[in-house]
C-alpha cells in the first residue's frame, strides 16, 4: 500500500496552487538527465506535468523507467520564463520533489509510445494496454463515452425508456450465422447470442413501452472483412404508434446536437435529403453514396444504339445497361487509364472497363476509337451533361445492377485519387424505399433485403414480390451507413404472408418466432425503429481509420484477441460437461 496518496490529478495543476505541497501519481512519460538534476514528465488521463528531482534531496531518481507508476509529493513552483512549455495547459509549472515511491516498475517495453505509428497492428493488439495509453486512444475511449451520454441525455428528454434484452437468446434463420452458446442444462440445446434486439424490442412495444432504447451488444458470426468485428455495439430504438417521418426527425435532431458537440468540423449543411434507393443506386451505383462530390454515374444506352461495337449492341439487344463516368479536367496518361481497366476487372468485378478521351478538336481516342464517328464527343453532350474535349468517359457494360456497382466502386475510387472529395464537410442522407425482397439465384428464392419483420407499403401486390417496397430507411454520413430501420410487420396475417414469401413454413415459423406471432394477435400496435453503429459513428467522429481504433479491445481482422490469445481450446472435462465433443481444434493466429 503507497503512504503517497494523490491529492491533485496532473492536468488540473494551476497557478492558485503555487507554494502548495502537491501528491501527483501516474506513468513516466518521459525522462531528462541535465547536469545531474532530473526531470521528469509524469502523465496521467488528465495530462502531463513536469517533475524537478534534485538527487541531494531524492536519490535513485536516475533508475526510473519510461512507463513507470510512481507517486511524487513536493512543492509546487513557476517555471523560469525561458523554460516555459506553451504546448502543454501545464507547461508553467514544475513540481520540486521531495519524496516519490515507485508504485510499480516498468520492465523494458515492446515498443515505445511516441513511436506507435510505426508499430505493426499485430504487436500493438497483443499489447493494446499500451496502445491505449496514447493520447490520442484516451481522446477517442472519451469521446465515445461522452457520445454514450449525450445520446442517453437526448433520448432520456424524448422519453424513452432504457432497457436491457438478454445476451442469451434463440437461433432464429435469415441474416448472418449465430453464434451459439451450448447449454449445460438441456444438452443438445443451445442459446444463440443476439445478431441484434430485433425481436425483443418489437415485443416491448407489445408490452406498452412505447419508446425503447439501448446500447446493445450485437453479434454475427459473418465472414472476414476489413471494418467487420464479430462483436460490435449498436445504438437501437424502437418507437409505437409512428411513421417513417416520426423516426427520421428525432434521429436528425440528435445527430444534429451529436455533431455540435462532438464533429471535429461544424455541420455545414443541416439538411438531410431524402433519396428512394431507386434514384441513389441509378445515380451512384450504391446505396449508401457518398455526396460530397459529384460523378455521378449516366446512362449512355443512346450513344451506343446504333454502334458498330458488337458487345455493346448485344448487351442492348439482350435488355442489359450501358453506364459511365465523366471524369472532367484531368489528363490521365495512357499507363493511368490501362491501369484504372485493370483495377475495374481484379478488384471491382467488371467484366471490362472502356475508355474514350478526347484530343484538342474533340475527337475520340480510344481503344475502340476506330468504330466511333468522329462527332462522338457532339453525340455524348446529348447524354452526358457538360461533358467537354477535356474530360474521359469511363464505360461498363452489363446487367443494370452488376455494372452499376462496378461504376459504384470506381466513382468512390476516382474521386479519392483526385481530390475530388470535399473534406471539410460532412453530408448526410436518407436512402428510403428499398425493395423489400431481393432474389437469390443461387439458391433460387427470395430473402429479406432488410429482416422479416419490415413492413410493404400498403396495397402491395404479394403476387409481385419484384415489385414490394419495403417501409424501411438508411442513414448515411459521408458514403458510410450509420445505420438504418423501418416500419414493422405488426399483423399476423402480414407476418404469415411475409414468412411465406422467404419459404418459411408454418411450423418452421412457429417454431422460431411463435412468441411473436402469438403478440401479434393478442394487441400489437404498429412500431418501427432504428439501430446506429455506435463504433463506426465514433470512426467518423474522431477521424480514424478503422472501427478498430475506436473499440477499447478489438478483434484482428482474422477474429482472433493476439492480447488475451481468444478463442482457444478447453479442456474435454468441460467439453463433456456440455455434452460435446471437439474432433478438430484449429489453432488461431498467434503473435
Amino acid at each position: 500500500m503507497s503512504h503517497l496518496k494523490r491529492s491533485l490529478h496532473c492536468g488540473h495543476v494551476a497557478e492558485k496552487k503555487i507554494g502548495s505541497e502537491l501528491i501527483l501519481a501516474g506513468w513516466v512519460h518521459r525522462w531528462r538527465d541535465h547536469g545531474g538534476i532530473i526531470f521528469i514528465d509524469l502523465r496521467d488521463n488528465s495530462g502531463i506535468m513536469q517533475l524537478v528531482f534534485d538527487p541531494a534531496v531524492v536519490p535513485d531518481a536516475h533508475s526510473l523507467r519510461a512507463e513507470s507508476v510512481i507517486a511524487a509529493k513536493g512543492i509546487l513552483e513557476n517555471r523560469t520564463p525561458e523554460t516555459i512549455n506553451k504546448d502543454l495547459p501545464t507547461g508553467k509549472f514544475e513540481l520540486k520533489v521531495t519524496s516519490f515511491e515507485v508504485l510499480n516498475k516498468a520492465k523494458a517495453l515492446p515498443f515505445q509510445l511516441d513511436e506507435a505509428e510505426k508499430v505493426a497492428e499485430d504487436i500493438k493488439l497483443t499489447y493494446r494496454y499500451l496502445d491505449l495509453r496514447s493520447e490520442e486512444k484516451q481522446k477517442t475511449l472519451k469521446l465515445r463515452s461522452d457520445l454514450c451520454f449525450e445520446m442517453r441525455s437526448f433520448l432520456h428528454l424524448h422519453e424513452f425508456c432504457e432497457i436491457e434484452t438478454p445476451i442469451l437468446s434463440k437461433s432464429t434463420p435469415e441474416g448472418a450465422r449465430d453464434y451459439l452458446v451450448p447449454s449445460r442444462a438441456y444438452p443438445g440445446n443451445c442459446y444463440a447470442l443476439p445478431q441484434s434486439p430485433q425481436t425483443y424490442k418489437q415485443i416491448l412495444m407489445a408490452s406498452g413501452v412505447e419508446k425503447y432504447y439501448q446500447i446493445a451488444r450485437c453479434f454475427r458470426d459473418e465472414d472476414l472483412r476489413a471494418n467487420r468485428q464479430p462483436e460490435f455495439t449498436q445504438l437501437d430504438m424502437e418507437m409505437s404508434f409512428i411513421d417513417e417521418r416520426d423516426v427520421q426527425d428525432l434521429c436528425e435532431d440528435m445527430f444534429k446536437k451529436i455533431w455540435d458537440k462532438f464533429a471535429r468540423r461544424p455541420l455545414k449543411d443541416k439538411t438531410f435529403p431524402r433519396l428512394t434507393y431507386a434514384e441513389a443506386f441509378s445515380r451512384f451505383g450504391s446505396d449508401k453514396p457518398d455526396i460530397r462530390f459529384d460523378l455521378e454515374i449516366n446512362n449512355i444506352d443512346k450513344l451506343f444504339e446504333q454502334t458498330k461495337l458488337t458487345f455493346l449492341k448485344a448487351t442492348i439487344e439482350r435488355g442489359g445497361k450501358i453506364g459511365a463516368l465523366c471524369l472532367k479536367d484531368k489528363n490521365l496518361s495512357r499507363s493511368e487509364l490501362e491501369g484504372w481497366v485493370s483495377r475495374a476487372m481484379h478488384d471491382f468485378g467488371a467484366k471490362g472497363l472502356l475508355y474514350v478521351r478526347f484530343d484538342e478538336s474533340g475527337k475520340p481516342n480510344s481503344p475502340v476509337a476506330k468504330f466511333l464517328p468522329d462527332n462522338f464527343l457532339e453525340q455524348a453532350q446529348k447524354v452526358v451533361p457538360g461533358i467537354t474535349a477535356s474530360d474521359t468517359l469511363f464505360i461498363v457494360a452489363g446487367d443494370y445492377k452488376s455494372s452499376w456497382e462496378v461504376l459504384g466502386k470506381l466513382r468512390v475510387e476516382l474521386a479519392q485519387k483526385h481530390e475530388l472529395v470535399d473534406e471539410s464537410k460532412d453530408a448526410f442522407l436518407w436512402i428510403t424505399d428499398f425493395p423489400l425482397v431481393e432474389w437469390d439465384r443461387e439458391d433460387k428464392r427470395w430473402y429479406a433485403m432488410h429482416h422479416p419483420f419490415t413492413s410493404t407499403v400498403e396495397g402491395s401486390d404479394w403476387n409481385k414480390p419484384e415489385t414490394l417496397i419495403a417501409r424501411a430507411y438508411d442513414l448515411v454520413c459521408n458514403g458510410e451507413e450509420l445505420g438504418g430501420g423501418s416500419i414493422r410487420i405488426h399483423q399476423r396475417e402480414i407476418q404469415q404472408k411475409m414468412f411465406d414469401l422467404l419459404g418459411i413454413n408454418k411450423d418452421s415459423a412457429k417454431e422460431k418466432f411463435g412468441f411473436l406471432l402469438e403478440a401479434q394477435e393478442l394487441g400489437f400496435p404498429p412500431h418501427g425503429g432504428v439501430a446506429f453503429g455506435l463504433d463506426r459513428l465514433a470512426m467518423i467522429l474522431s477521424d480514424a481509420n478503422s472501427i478498430r481504433d475506436v473499440i477499447a479491445f478489438p478483434k484482428t481482422q482474422n477474429f482472433s484477441c493476439l492480447m488475451t490469445q481468444a478463442p482457444s481450446t478447453v479442456g474435454t472435462d468441460q467439453l463433456r460437461e456440455l455434452g460435446l465433443k471437439c474432433t478438430k481444434a484449429a489453432t488461431p493466429p498467434k503473435n
